[in-house]
């Protein structure tokens, strides 16, 4: 009791002394804020909060095409994973400003900093707050603005928000002179630790909604990290009813074509007449589910909002409104309609355009201008209840369809309350479920199974603490297609959610419907064989979670088992390998573990894990040697031309073409290059580079109207290279150096720098090494020896042994997270309707596309 005491009164007296004074508040400078609380601007840092800053910038060249200043928007990934967006608006300005800096600098450095805070420079813009762009520069390893405006071209350099390259003029513009902003950036590993790597796809489905949202816009994504480039250019001139025609491609419509409704409505705003504008586009089908997709001033808000209230609101009171003031056209008895009644099996694109948006965080996810909802149910209400009157035959088509779900809502109910029922009358989970002792949630898996046997395999190998096992008999139905009251009806359907234990469908003021803090099971895994009928199967559960549990999907709580391709052996060790990185990763392994590393300047052995070390450094450096052999320079000559008082690599590569003869000039920043370009004026380094040039009939050059010439006939030609790569590697040079491997050394010597000796004893092999590379290529060499690879064999072939130490062991499996997010709902959307819908057509030409790209097949 005394020990108690003393204890109690001990932290007392810390609590009591805790300083509290001048010098606890901190007063974060430039954008150290952002770099401390990033989830404050761009939500997570995870693969979501990634793509986001790529928004962020393209949003600012969106605002410049809604201001009536930009037609033409490019984004590519480069090779080194470094990202560029750049448009053809009127280019930040470059003046100096009255805080004694740039303005492109005070808006890129600067919170708070921008030109959409008064009146004048956007009447309608995403960007509210002036941190958009400057989040990213704070959020990035390394970040480059390049200005064309006034006929020059302007560059200026940061890293993680701290400017390195001042404002330089690069050079003058020839003809055609442009206006524009091109910005390029590398995350920063240090605050995107799950992934600094950009996704193409997820990429694409925003900027395709960009596309769409603003007719008339083109905008090109590249992918340069591939061979050829991958690249799609968007446009679309019809705007959001082509955007609506397109979600609805494959779906068995109610009606043929969308139904557009606009409006315009004008607010006061500090006592000045401003407007919103509203572009509904709606389409009804005989699908189960709601595609409504909000934007405000082109930004997604995938939480809906002010807006989406309006919406839904105002379709409810038109389909009562026109069914009160038509009852003929309906004979049968009509039951209670609600809101999700009226907007089962709609497609919907809901766009507004307002002055000063308001959203509830900088991620922008929900619309909270109260003013909005109002406007947005004035307009579809008035507009749809019209489009009903012009078009008689329409409206009772769709309204026929909202009675079938009010029917099927009242059906469902009741079949949800029988299976709670009889769950509790025979005692709870399904007598089939072999389930695990663990009770906390958080901590259990469950393993979706398919057939018997196989979950004979599992539930003998698994970890009976925290892994259960459901092994399903027979086929699934296809929730895609049906009811939710047939759904129900599937004996397989009612076990899964008995043993899920979250309920199904979406009235939460009915016993049985969906409860996530229900949920038994936080890792719901699908493993099912790799076959035909396996992929299936699969197919079907991946439609019942994504059709009746999508919360389940959008928490991230399904995954998919990733069984191994091969199966590596070699010697006495087996490995089970999914992937080419995975088997380099394993050669340089074996081949480490067998070797030692001698330096010949003392004779002294290299420690084991400063060996390891080395190697991981060299393999990145291997890959950035190839890339600038791949632009044509010469790797030894690029690193002799590095800065070796700071470290750093050129980062511009000018290959020059004189008749036969080509020379490469390396430039390590803006400075350098603009001094080379300005005394070489004849190479013409910013030109945009034409196919061929222009000539009369003469041979002589063609003239534009003003006297100047298409293209110059020049005895030298030039290319200019960005390396990109150059701002990364150089830690990786500074790291090996702390390592005592000096770059000179990647050149090779007149005498060995290095042995590896392979093995050990009287029977040791040496092999000499003349250069760094040499290291890793011995490795690499030994590493292969004796090795067989075998494709593995499937799910249905394994004993409990293989199942468990390839597909269900925590430390050596892979599993395939099934995630769901506002970029990619309506893509997946699209698929599970293609795949498991009623229109055959679609499916039979997806095949048709896609069967030369099937991997890994097994029939």
């Amino acid at each position: 009791m005394s020990d108690d005491n003393n204890d109690l009164h001990s932290t007392t007296h810390v609590a009591a002394t805790q300083a509290y004074g001048a010098e606890q508040i901190q007063h974060l400078e430039g954008l150290k804020a952002v770099r401390l609380r990033p989830g404050m601007y761009i939500g997570d840092p995870d693969e979501r909060g990634l793509h986001h800053c790529v928004f962020e910038v393209v949003d600012n060249s969106i605002d410049e095409h809604l201001a009536g200043n930009c037609k033409n928007v490019s984004v590519t990934i480069h090779s080194d994973g470094s990202l560029s967006v750049e448009d053809d608006g009127r280019g930040i300005p470059v003046e100096m400003h009255a805080k004694g800096i740039p303005t492109v600098e005070l808006v890129l450095t600067n919170l708070h900093a921008g030109g959409k805070f008064g009146d004048g420079a956007y009447e309608f813009s995403g960007g509210l707050h002036g941190v958009g762009a400057k989040c990213v520069n704070a959020l990035s390893d390394w970040f480059k603005c390049e200005v064309f405006r006034d006929g020059k071209i302007y560059a200026i350099g940061f890293e993680r928000g701290i400017t390195t390259e001042p404002l330089t003029v690069l050079g003058e513009q020839e003809e055609p002179k442009r206006t524009g902003t091109k910005i390029t950036f590398f995350p920063d590993a240090t605050i995107f630790t799950i992934t600094t790597t950009f996704n193409f796809d997820r990429l694409l489905v925003r900027l395709r909604e960009l596309a769409f949202l603003n007719p008339g816009i083109n905008i090109t994504v590249t992918d340069e990290r591939v061979s050829p480039p991958r690249q799609e250019v968007l446009l679309y001139t019809e705007g959001v009813k082509q955007f609506v025609r397109e979600m609805g491609a494959d779906k068995d419509k109610v009606h043929p074509e969308p139904i557009a409704l606009a409006g315009r409505r004008e607010i006061m705003i500090d006592d000045k007449p401003k407007f919103i504008l509203v572009d509904c586009v709606l389409q009804y089908n005989k699908g189960l589910s709601e595609q409504t997709l909000c934007f405000a001033n082109a930004i997604p808000n995938p939480d809906g909002g002010t807006h989406y209230s309006g919406l839904k609101s105002a379709l409810t009171k038109a389909v009562k409104q026109y069914i009160n003031a038509n009852p003929k056209a309906f004979k049968d008895k009509l039951p209670d309609i609600e809101g999700d009644d009226c907007r089962e099996g709609l497609i919907c694109v809901l766009s507004v355009k307002l002055p000063n948006p308001r959203f509830n965080s900088q991620t922008k996810v929900k619309l909270v201008n109260g003013e909005v909802e109002g406007v947005v149910s004035s307009v579809v209400y008035e507009g749809l209840l019209r489009h009903f009157d012009e078009n008689p035959d329409t409206a009772v088509e769709v309204i026929k369809n909202i009675i079938i779900a009010a029917k099927s809502r009242e059906a469902a109910r009741k079949a949800r309350e029988a299976i709670r029922k009889d769950a509790m009358s025979s005692g709870g989970l399904p007598g089939k479920l072999a389930d695990c002792s663990e009770r906390d949630p958080a901590k259990t898996e469950l393993f979706i199974v398919e057939g018997d046997s196989a979950g004979g395999s599992a539930k003998m190998g698994r970890n009976r603490h925290n892994q259960a096992i459901l092994p399903l008999r027979g086929k699934l139905i296809n929730t895609e297609k049906a009811r939710l009251e047939k759904v129900l009806q599937n004996k397989e359907i009612q076990t899964m959610i008995t043993a899920i234990g979250t309920g199904i469908g979406g009235d939460s003021n009915v016993e049985g419907s969906f409860n996530i803090d229900k949920l038994r099971y936080h890792k719901i895994v699908i493993m099912t064989d790799a076959d035909v009928d396996g992929s299936h199967i699969r197919t079907l559960l991946l439609t019942f979670f994504f059709r009746q549990m999508p919360e389940l999907v959008k928490r991230g709580h399904i995954y998919v088992a990733q069984p191994p391709l091969y199966q590596v052996t070699r010697k006495k060790r087996e490995e089970y390998v999914q992937s080419d990185a995975e088997m380099d990763a394993i050669l340089l392994e074996l081949g480490s573990g067998e070797i030692s590393l001698r330096n010949t300047a003392d004779g002294s052995k290299v420690a084991d894990d400063r060996l390891k070390s080395i190697l991981e450094l060299l393999v990145p450096v291997a890959k950035f040697a190839d890339i600038i052999r791949r632009h044509g320079g010469d790797f030894e000559h690029y690193l002799q031309a590095r800065d070796e008082a700071t470290g750093n690599l050129p980062h511009y590569l000018v290959m020059i073409r004189e008749g036969n003869e080509v020379d490469m000039k390396y430039f390590l920043g803006n400075e350098q290059l603009a001094a080379f370009a300005k005394d070489n004026q004849d190479l013409h380094l910013f030109a945009k580079p034409v196919e061929a040039p222009v000539l009369n009939e003469d041979g002589t050059p063609n003239m534009t109207a003003n006297g100047n010439a298409h293209s110059t006939k020049s005895s030298r030609r030039a290319r200019l290279i960005e390396i990109h790569e150059a701002h990364g590697m150089r830690r990786r040079f500074q790291q090996l150096d702390e390592l005592g491997l000096h770059v000179d050394h990647f050149s090779s010597q007149d005498k060995p720098l290095f042995e590896v000796i392979e093995g050990e004893g009287d029977h040791a092999k040496v092999h000499p090494v003349f250069s760094l590379p040499g290291i890793l290529d011995k490795v690499m060499e030994i590493g292969k020896r004796g090795m067989e690879i075998k494709r593995f064999k499937g799910l249905g072939e394994m004993n409990a042994k293989q199942l468990f130490e390839t597909t269900m062991d925590p430390h050596k499996r892979t599993l395939l997270q099934i995630k769901l997010d506002e970029t990619n709902a309506h893509e997946a959307e699209r698929i599970f309707t293609i795949l498991m819908g009623d229109v055959v057509e679609p499916r039979k030409h997806f095949i048709e596309e896609n069967a030369l790209n099937v991997r890994n097949l097994d029939v």
